[in-house]
C-alpha cells in the first residue's frame, strides 16, 4: 500500500484553557495521496473546522492530539532536506490575496524567490519565462502585472498572482482555503479554471477548503461536510450536493440561492434559530440541537458514520440501517484513493 503524501491521523485540535475549551477538529484521520488527482472539498460554516483542518495539513498547527504525517513521518519532526521538501510538495493559496505579499516589494518577488530558491531557471532570461508564462496561464498579462506594488493590483490580480505561483511550482499537493472568497464574482470562474487546469494538465490533488456549496459543486470531485470539527456526511459531491442526507447538509444545499425566483428555500431559517442552544453539554450529535429530526438517541452519543452507497457516509441515526464504515476508513470513500 502506498504511504499518503500528507496525513491526519485521529487528529483533534482545541483552543484556549480548560475551563473554556473549543473543540475545533474531533479525531479526524484523512489520508491525501499525490497518486489520486482529484480535487476534495472540506466544506462547513464558519466555525465547523474547516481552516483548522487546513491549518494542520500546512504545519502552521500542531494537533493536541493524534498526528499530522507527511510521507509517513509526523510534520513536526521534519528538517533540512526533509522539510524543505516537504516546502516545494505542498503549496497554498489563502483567502486574503494581499496578506501573503510584502507591500514593499515588487509582486515578482513571490514568483522570483520560488524560482531561486527550488532551482527552477539556469538563468535570469529562463526565470523571467516562467514569471510570463505562469502569469498568462491565469489570465494575466505580464507587462501589466511584473514591476508593480501589492497595492498597484486588483485583489482577482493579486490571487492570480498567489495561483500561478503555485503552478509555477507544480507541488504534489495544492491546500486552497477560499481562494475566491474575496474576489469579483466575474473573476471567480477565472481563479477556478487555473486551479482546474493545474489539477488536470499536471495531475495535482487539491484540497479545497470553503463555506460555499456552489464552487464546492462545480470544482469538486468529493465533499467532506463538517460540523463543531466533526464529518457529518462524505462522498461524492455530485450525489451530496443533489440530493443531501445528513440534515445539516441539506441545511446548507438550502441556503444555496439557486438562480429561480420561485424556488423557497426551505429549513434553513428554523434550524439557525436553534443554534442559541449552548454546546457544551452536548454529549450525542453536535448538530441534535438544531436538527428537526432529533430522536432521543441522539442525545445520547455521538452516531457512527453509516455507509449509504460505496462512495458515501453519513453520521446521522436516521441512517443506522446502514453498516458502519470505521471513521479511520473515512479515504475508502474516494474512489481509487
Amino acid at each position: 500500500m502506498t504511504t499518503p503524501l500528507l496525513e491526519l491521523k485521529h487528529v483533534t485540535k482545541i483552543f484556549g484553557t480548560k475551563k473554556d475549551q473549543t473543540v475545533a477538529l474531533d479525531d479526524m484521520t484523512l489520508a491525501l495521496n499525490e497518486t489520486f488527482p482529484k480535487i476534495i472539498t472540506v466544506a462547513g460554516e464558519s466555525g465547523s473546522g474547516k481552516s483548522t483542518t487546513g491549518m494542520l495539513l500546512l504545519g502552521f498547527y500542531g494537533p493536541t492530539m493524534g498526528e499530522v504525517l507527511f510521507r509517513g513521518r509526523p510534520l513536526y519532526e521534519l528538517k533540512g532536506a526533509d522539510l524543505f521538501q516537504f516546502r516545494r510538495d505542498v503549496q497554498a493559496v489563502f483567502q486574503d490575496p494581499f496578506a501573503v505579499y510584502n507591500p514593499f516589494y515588487l509582486v515578482d518577488n513571490l514568483l522570483s524567490i520560488p524560482i531561486k530558491n527550488f532551482k527552477l531557471a539556469s538563468s535570469k532570461s529562463e526565470a523571467r519565462e516562467l514569471m510570463e508564462e505562469a502569469l498568462e496561464r491565469v489570465g494575466l498579462r505580464p507587462a501589466e502585472t511584473l514591476g508593480r506594488y501589492p497595492h498597484q493590483l486588483s485583489g482577482g490580480q493579486r490571487q492570480r498572482i498567489a495561483v500561478a505561483r503555485a503552478l509555477l511550482l507544480k507541488p504534489k499537493l495544492l491546500i486552497t482555503d477560499e481562494p475566491v472568497s474575496m474576489v469579483d464574482a466575474s473573476l471567480r470562474s477565472t481563479i477556478l479554471k487555473a486551479l482546474r487546469g493545474l489539477n488536470k494538465e499536471f495531475g495535482t490533488p487539491i484540497f479545497y477548503i470553503t463555506h460555499d456549496l456552489t464552487t464546492a459543486y462545480h470544482i469538486s470531485d468529493y465533499i467532506i461536510i463538517l460540523y463543531r470539527g466533526s464529518v457529518m456526511e462524505a462522498g461524492n459531491v455530485d450525489t451530496i450536493i443533489k440530493d443531501p442526507q445528513h440534515p445539516y447538509t441539506k441545511l446548507l444545499v438550502s441556503s444555496i440561492p439557486w438562480p429561480d425566483p420561485d424556488l423557497v428555500w426551505g429549513g434553513a431559517e428554523d434550524m439557525i434559530q436553534k443554534s442559541q442552544v449552548a454546546f457544551k453539554a452536548i454529549t450525542g450529535c453536535k448538530f441534535a440541537p438544531r436538527c428537526p429530526y432529533r430522536m432521543d438517541i441522539c442525545d445520547t452519543k455521538p452516531p457512527d458514520l453509516y455507509l449509504l452507497e460505496r462512495d458515501r457516509a453519513a453520521a446521522c441515526y436516521l441512517s443506522m440501517d446502514n453498516a458502519v464504515l470505521p471513521r479511520e476508513e473515512l479515504t475508502s470513500l474516494f474512489a481509487e484513493a
